[in-house]
């Protein structure tokens, strides 16, 4: 049977000029592009790239060293946007050039307004004072301590000069439950956000600066709540609503894990209100390795199950009523059902920003159900991202936003290419198939749609996980092949019904039958991470990010075989990441208060800490990556004063020393020597100090009582001091690291030289750091004064070029 083909002589490709064929190898490349160029405008791809240059604005804002001036890019943007104005309409490379700037500079002002508008005061040193404040948050870890964030409103005991606005602290003393709302006070230990464990590793005083939290520590004891009437909450409506939102999703919290127990309660409470503290460390170490890690925070996963659901089951609902779904639009009721479900969902969620996310792309999506555009669509992801990233242009910098974006986009991408080539075949069917070939397909599609979605989600995060987390989990398809179908039809469907029921107290079975299904996935996560498919790759250079990121949102972005421009960008990013595996790993590391120190070597780490645990070892395990062998510190016997007490060594709290006019100072300069002669290890006497010596022969000391500090000088070729001292150098010429240095640096990475030349080079994670997350590093609480001043040894070493 043939096909009638209605073409006119004035759409045939011979007659027209762009189709000719042209002449030379150089003018078929420019028609091509010319050609592909063409129709990615009329299909409108151009608009997709938006969000792309807004946050490369924002990103090339937070990534720059000191804040950039605002008027100068308002200037800047000023003579951008009068320029792509007056060739708006003109479709040459200059107007289209000019529109991307002025869209970077726009993303570069949106970073600059937030920073701005967050203006968090960060505690500049670790102090031990009397608070008082107004409990905001609250949520119980896997040990069974709360964590309160706590809103400020006085200190004493010392009274703070630059005190933080809101502070988040552990008690893990046994205490009645504080409620939020209540004020509370007692002494507590306050420390600044700690920075990256190493250079290029994650900030977490970013974070805490755009949360608005400047200080976490921990209550001595049980905090004490201080008598008032609950229902007399000061504050504006916005924030009566907010903390009523939030004691909700307290409650709701605690009934889940009441009603199931263990971590699968914990799992369970978290998908619903995002609180994911209760999960013990080991099953959220097997989510991790399984891949499975991002079942726990409400995202696009999450949210798609709940409202999907929500929305077919309203749907089959109406289908029961004939009559009544002739007349009305049950379609576009359901959407609106759902719409107020998800944005339900989005309030008990405590505002994260994954569900945020997902809550304004499935709102997009339903609302587009809803003035009949289709849900799917690339323009739906580029929406959500334009709103995301002008709400709260910081969430550009995190693997959150990073990886939801990449797993949706590549999906929605694949969709489409999908969709075009299933239309494109099936206009050359003729026949009907049979209904077992029919059925057949129909198994096949559901089945491989389930595979190649998981394939495409998880090959299209691996860049950002490889960028943040430094690992790939190469079992992660099968971990997800197995969790899928219980998240799709036990947890998400029994969780809905069970929150739906749960204002009228007949929410248990559902919970239970929720927290059943929770507890197959952590036994499927748990079985998976047994495998050991957990690929440690190591921390990455700086372009890797940046050039693989392009390469994939040229093969997402564009349908056209232009889009191909992106396998050489894939190509270069892979050849990068291959290339830093070569880097020289330093033999020195040293965490930013000193509290931890290790030597490596090629086969073996030696720590100042017993315990090769903690997660600041565990972020330098996978950055550098660290060796397997850990080798524990040898410890001497503790000494003791005079009068037979034990309790020689330094105060906790402060840089007090205790009991050191009895120490025979000649004996510990032996014990010292004797200590660095051992090579790649630590040898240790607790409160006091640690010596060793590395493969090259430079010895290393690491002093926590400061009166030992001209003693180890004399013995040690780097010194680092963990107390505050007013010593900057040592007469000896040994390379002294003091607290005070460190905490202007933050943690430090040392290539080693000889005994003549300690250290050959060394990298800081803070070094010329100067942002507003920053800044409390460079603050002099006795002057009252910012300062970045380092002693000129210290700016020397940093200086060193590899």
């Amino acid at each position: 049977m043939l096909l009638p083909l209605h073409i006119s002589r004035q759409t045939l490709p011979s007659q027209d000029p762009r189709h000719r064929a042209p002449r030379g190898t150089l003018a078929r490349v420019r028609t091509w592009l010319t050609l592909c160029i063409e129709e990615e405008i009329a299909h409108r791809q151009d608009f997709l790239f938006i969000p792309v240059f807004i946050a490369a604005g924002v990103a090339f804002w937070f990534s720059m060293p000191m804040t950039p001036s605002r008027w100068f890019i308002l200037w800047e943007a000023g003579c951008v946007v009068l320029a792509a104005c007056a060739l708006f309409y003109r479709s040459s490379p200059t107007s289209t050039i000019l529109k991307a700037v002025a869209l970077f500079l726009f993303g570069m002002l949106l970073a600059d307004w937030e920073t701005g508008r967050a203006g968090t005061i960060m505690l500049d040193t670790p102090v031990t004072t009397t608070i008082t404040g107004t409990v905001e948050r609250r949520e119980l870890d896997a040990r069974g301590s709360w964590r309160y964030v706590v809103a400020l409103k006085s200190t004493s005991s010392p009274e703070l000069t630059r005190p933080p606005g809101r502070i988040s602290l552990v008690a893990r003393s046994r205490h009645d439950a504080i409620l939020i709302g209540q004020t509370v006070t007692g002494k507590a230990r306050l420390s600044p956000p700690s920075g990256p464990a190493l250079p290029g590793l994650n900030d977490f005083a970013f974070a805490s600066f755009f949360n608005g939290i400047g200080a976490t520590g921990f209550f001595y004891g049980p905090p004490q709540t201080i008598p008032m009437d609950l229902n007399e909450v000061s504050g504006s409506l916005a924030q009566k609503a907010d903390t009523w939102l939030y004691q909700l999703r307290s409650h709701i919290a605690q009934r889940i894990r009441d009603l199931i127990g263990g971590d699968a309660g914990a799992f369970a409470a978290s998908i619903v209100t995002d609180e994911r503290r209760a999960i013990s460390n080991e099953t959220m170490e097997a989510l991790r390795v399984s891949g499975l890690a991002h079942i726990v925070a409400i995202s696009g996963l999450n949210m798609a199950l709940a409202a999907g659901i929500f929305f077919v089951g309203m749907r089959m609902a109406f289908s029961l009523f004939p009559g009544f779904s002739q007349r009305w639009p049950v379609k576009k009721i359901s959407a609106f059902a759902a719409l107020l479900m998800t944005l339900a969902y989005y309030l008990i969620s405590g505002f994260a920003v994954s569900a945020e996310r997902a809550w304004l792309m499935m709102s997009i999506m339903l609302f587009a159900v809803l003035v009949d555009r289709p849900s799917i669509s690339m323009r739906n992801v580029a929406l959500s991202a334009i709103v995301i990233i002008v709400l709260s242009p910081h969430e550009v910098m995190g693997p959150s936003f990073q990886m939801s974006f990449a797993a949706t986009l590549a999906l929605v991408s694949g969709y489409a290419f999908w969709s075009r080539w299933r239309g494109a075949r099936e206009r050359f069917v003729i026949a009907r198939p049979p209904w077992w070939l029919s059925l057949g397909g129909q198994a096949t599609t559901i089945i491989g749609g389930v595979v190649v979605t998981s394939l495409i989600g998880g090959i299209s995060t691996a860049i950002y996980s490889i960028e943040h987390f430094h690992r790939i989990t190469t079992y992660g398809l099968a971990a997800n092949l197995a969790a899928m179908p219980i998240m799709s039809l036990i947890v998400m469907p029994f969780a809905l019904v069970g929150m739906l029921l749960m204002p009228f107290g007949l929410d248990a079975p559902f919970i239970k039958v929720m927290g059943y299904g929770m507890a197959m996935v952590i036994e499927v996560a748990n079985t998976v991470s047994s495998w050991g498919g957990d690929a440690t790759i190591g921390r990455q250079n700086g372009w890797f990010l940046a050039v693989s990121t392009t390469g994939f949102l040229l093969l997402a972005l564009l349908r056209t075989r232009l889009a191909l421009i992106g396998l050489p960008f894939i190509i270069a990013g892979f050849v990068i990441l291959v290339t830093e595996q070569a880097r020289n790993k330093p033999d020195l590391l040293i965490f930013e208060d000193g509290s931890l120190v290790a030597l490596t070597s090629k086969d073996t780490v030696a720590t100042t800490k017993s315990r090769a645990s903690g997660f600041v070892y565990e972020q330098w395990e996978r950055a550098v990556p660290l060796p397997g062998r850990h080798i524990p510190p040898k410890m001497l016997e503790r000494l003791t004063s005079p009068d037979g007490d034990d309790g020689v060594g330094t105060d906790a709290s402060s840089s007090r020393v205790i009991g050191l006019t009895d120490l025979d100072k000649s004996k510990m300069k032996k014990e010292m020597q004797a200590a660095s002669a051992d090579m790649n290890i630590f040898t240790c006497r607790k409160d006091m100090w640690c010596a060793g010596k590395s493969s090259t022969g430079v010895t290393v000391a690491v002093v926590s009582n400061t009166a030992l500090t001209g003693t180890a000088c004399d013995v040690a070729d780097v010194v680092v001091i963990t107390r505050r001292t007013s010593l900057e150098t040592c007469r000896s010429g040994a390379v002294l690291i003091t607290q005070e240095t460190l905490r202007r640096t933050g943690s430090m990475e040392i290539w080693l030289g000889f005994k003549g030349e300690p250290v050959a080079r060394a990298s800081a994670a803070m070094h010329g750091q100067n942002r507003s997350w920053s800044m409390h590093r460079s603050y002099d609480w006795r002057s009252r004064e910012f300062t970045q001043k380092l002693p000129a040894h210290i700016e020397q070493m940093l200086s060193r070029q590899p």
